[in-house]
Order: structure tokens, then sequence, then C-alpha cells
């Protein structure tokens, strides 16, 4: 994953808002920026332990978000800068301040993305429906989601763009994993996994991502004859997923191939999905990336 070196690229040319743009503005190539990488499961598959081996990451945390704190204090992670941010305004503003001040940092996790994604709804909630969380306001028709999502979301989304140029970092959101129903438009309507996040929110953020990784550990299931359900009896080796599949959203756009196994600790997770990164890039030269 590339990551941020503290430095601007030369060649990175933006027309400004309201500029005439020219063919004088024209870049050769791409911007050489780092990947916006999202990463979801189920608590406790290793997302947090994962992030902490990214190059010298700087963590955001939701209200409420342990995960970190007990690694440290169990004496499983090292200690890393974070900060847990309790209202919607303290994460812009911990992002804008990453954006214009010096600082060490090559990497911003987010940890998590759905719990950020409460503090939205809370200002809309306060911001544009006066706090009524009724049908008569922000839950009537789904339509402070929507709120959330097409105004504070989308702009999160952006300053995390401009955190990602104006800084080189490589940028990490985490995100629990939720169950719902997929409306499928050639058959029957089944479940599968996503973050757990309203659909208008994560659909942006899906979009936006250049990787979409799900970890998962499937279970071994034993059923017996004339049992109606299977019982569990073991796991398989945790995976992280890299493709869309009809039971998990998951993408990316570098070639990688569609598992990579995660190994027994953060460490190996981050070593074999930087591998895979380093192999599809090389073996990419010759070919397409994914769309």
């Amino acid at each position: 994953m590339a990551t941020g070196q503290g430095r601007r690229v030369a060649n990175a040319a933006t027309v400004p808002i309201g500029a005439r743009p020219s063919l004088a503005d024209t870049i050769k190539g791409s911007r050489k920026l780092p990947s916006r990488l999202v990463l979801h499961g189920q608590g406790g598959i290793g997302k947090t332990c994962f992030a902490l081996h990214a190059p010298s990451p700087y963590f955001l945390l939701s209200p409420g978000e342990t995960g970190l704190h007990t690694l440290m204090d169990a004496g499983l992670a090292p200690e890393v800068p974070n900060l847990e941010i309790a209202d919607w305004d303290g994460s812009l503003a911990l992002i804008e301040e990453l954006t214009t001040q010096e600082h060490p940092y090559k990497t911003l996790v987010i940890d998590v993305i759905d719990g950020l994604e409460k503090l939205a709804n809370e200002h809309v909630c306060q911001s544009s429906f006066g706090g009524d969380w009724s049908e008569k306001g922000f839950m009537g028709f789904h339509r402070g989601f929507k709120v959330a999502a097409s105004g504070p979301w989308r702009s999160f989304l952006a300053a995390l763009d401009k955190l990602r140029a104006a800084k080189l970092m490589g940028i990490i959101l985490l995100a629990h994993t939720g169950t719902g129903s997929f409306q499928n438009p050639t058959g029957p309507d089944y479940n599968r996994y996503a973050p757990d996040m309203y659909k208008d929110a994560w659909q942006l953020t899906y979009g936006w991502a250049d990787i979409v990784l799900f970890a998962n550990r499937e279970p071994v299931v034993q059923k017996e004859r004339g049992q109606p359900k299977g019982k569990a009896s073991g796991a398989l080796p945790r995976t992280l997923y890299t493709e869309w599949s009809p039971f998990a959203d998951a993408k990316n756009r570098h070639n990688l191939p569609d598992e990579i196994d995660m190994g027994n600790s953060g460490a190996e997770a981050w070593h074999n999905f930087t591998e895979a990164l380093k192999a599809a890039r090389q073996g990419g030269k010759d070919g397409q990336s994914n769309g």
C-alpha cells in the first residue's frame, strides 16, 4: 500500500474551483497517491491489529471504540497515537489539522466508520430536524440518513481526499460488519455481509475506496442426517476477501488475488496483504487493473 512520506507530489496539478481548465494543466501519468482502503469484518477478527502495522499510523477512534486500548493494555499492541472523538465537528477538525499542520504520521486509521456515521447522523438530527428522532423528524422515510449521507458524509470523504493529496497519507477505514437483505434483481433476495451502516453512506464510501477488504473466518459446519440445522465444529483460517461476491461487499483496483490469508497475527496479515499488493502491481504492468 502506498503511504505518505510528508511531501507533495510534483505532478499533482488540480484546476482550482471556478478556474478555466486548460491543456497546460494536464499532467502525465498518475498522481501517485496512496490507496484508500476499507476493511470490514466481525468484532475480534483482527481489523485493528491489521491497521496497527501500517506505516506510522494515527488512530481516530469513534465513541466507545475500545479495541485499540484493550490491545495496548494487554501488551498485544505497541502504543500508538490515538484520539477518541466525541462529536462530528471534532472529527472534521482533527482531519483538517492533520491536513494543514506538520506531523510525523503517514497513515490515518479511523476505527470505526460505522461509529463515525452515528456522529454524522446525530449532527444532522440536531442541525436539520431540531433533535427530533421520530417519524416526524429524522426517521421519517429515512430522510435523515439520506441528508447525512449526501451532506456531512460526502464532505467527510472529501476531507480525507484533501488530506491524502496534501500529506500523501494512506487512509484506512475500519468497519464492523452487519448482515442485510440484498435485493436481487435476477432471483430471490438473500442476506449478505456489508459494513453496519446506512446504505447511502456505505455506497458513497464503497465507490470512493480503492480497496475494500472483507475479513472473515468461515466456520466448519457439520450436519447430521435428519437434523434441520448443522453444528459448527471448528473454523478455517482468517481470510481477506478482495472481490465482490454474493455473500459480501469487497473490491479492489489493483488486481489482487480473490483471497489473502491473514495468518495468525496482525503483522502476518499486513505482510501478506502488502506482498500481494506488490505482486499485483508488478504483474499489472503488462495488464489491466480492476475497475
